[in-house]
């Protein structure tokens, strides 16, 4: 391993590769190193594409998507991607999930995928392992530097295999062109998933997979879970659908037919807190409003009675104070005043 990162302990394997939390050495920060397994390094075309995908991934910069910041090769030969540190979970673990928050989370993953769409880059292997959940609450993907290398490499773990199989688009499985279509079934999955508490297909191997894929037998999300908005059910089963012309054509379209807003917009801004001091003066305008609206009434009132001949009413002006706690209480007394004459 580089000299400039030094490993502290192991944070996840699985069939591409082991995940270690690093320190990086010379930015004094902790990192993700993910490292290829030994069993597929010998694969030199598997490995240049591991590299070449991982330095397209670290062209992305978006809140939702996990940031890439080195690739290179262990002393050993394994190439190893580093990657931002993400602490929290994954959405694997959340089993159900009810429908706000669920939609909630997979409205993130839209956000970052349709900037990694813009950018060219189709992920190809979103499953909830690959939706990081930070402990605020942000959701990022990751893994899009070995996302081609995982399709086109036949894993030995039936496990692994399988569990990312749940989540793969049809036309994946068949070889076909894979598009940003794709991603939109694999991210309907796994929001059929969070709501359903099951994936959408269950299977005993991947040739039952495909056999069900082609037939298209998906119990319908309702049925399932009828406490799912009606738009939120027919956005799912819609990404679901077998051929991709028929989904939504890419993650901006699924978010907005989730009925969220552009998935390309990656935050909305709050409003800001009123401070103390806008809130007093806020308050003296309240205030110098109700005096001019006490004098008005004043003015007017006496019934229906002939009204007296006009005067020049004399009226005191409202005394300025020297800061917005001062002025409100001048305007009170000034009300005060007023209401106590004849």
């Amino acid at each position: 391993m580089n000299e400039r990162y030094r490993l502290e302990r192991p944070l996840g394997h699985g069939g591409m590769a082991t995940v270690y939390l690093a320190q990086d050495e010379e930015l004094h920060r902790p990192v993700a190193v993910k490292v290829l397994a030994q069993n597929l390094a010998g694969d030199a075309a598997l490995r240049q594409r591991f590299l070449r995908e991982a330095r397209l991934a670290a062209r992305l910069s978006h809140p939702n998507v996990v940031s890439v910041y080195d690739a290179g090769e262990t002393e050993e030969g394994l190439p190893y991607i580093v990657m931002e540190y993400v602490p929290g979970t994954t959405l694997a673990e959340l089993g159900r999930t009810p429908a706000k928050e669920a939609v909630g989370l997979v409205l993130q993953a839209c956000r970052g995928l349709a900037h990694a769409h813009a950018a060219g880059l189709v992920h190809r292997d979103v499953k909830p392992q690959n939706l990081l959940l930070r402990e605020d609450g942000t959701v990022k993907v990751a893994d899009f530097g070995i996302a081609r290398a995982a399709e086109t490499t036949v894993l030995t773990e039936v496990g692994t295999v399988l569990g990312t199989a749940a989540y793969l688009s049809p036309e994946q499985a068949l070889g076909e062109e894979v598009t940003p279509a794709a991603d939109v079934y694999s991210l309907g999955a796994v929001l059929y998933e969070l709501l359903a508490g099951q994936p959408p297909y269950e299977f005993e191997s991947l040739a039952d997979l495909a056999a069900k894929q082609a037939s298209g037998q998906i119990t319908p999300l309702g049925e399932l879970a009828p406490d799912v908005p009606r738009r939120v059910e027919d956005a799912v089963m819609r990404s679901l659908a077998r051929n991709p012309s028929f989904r939504p054509a890419s993650a901006t379209a699924f978010a907005q037919a989730l009925g969220g807003e552009d998935a390309t917009v990656p935050t909305r801004v709050a409003a800001a807190p009123l401070r103390r001091s806008n809130w007093l003066w806020a308050a003296a305008a309240l205030l110098l409003v109700a005096a001019v609206a006490i004098g008005i009434a004043l003015a007017t009132r006496g019934g229906s009675s002939p009204p007296p001949k006009p005067r020049a009413a004399v009226v005191q002006p409202i005394p300025r104070g020297t800061n917005a706690r001062v002025q409100a209480r001048k305007i009170a007394a000034w009300l005060r005043a007023r209401a106590a004459r004849p």
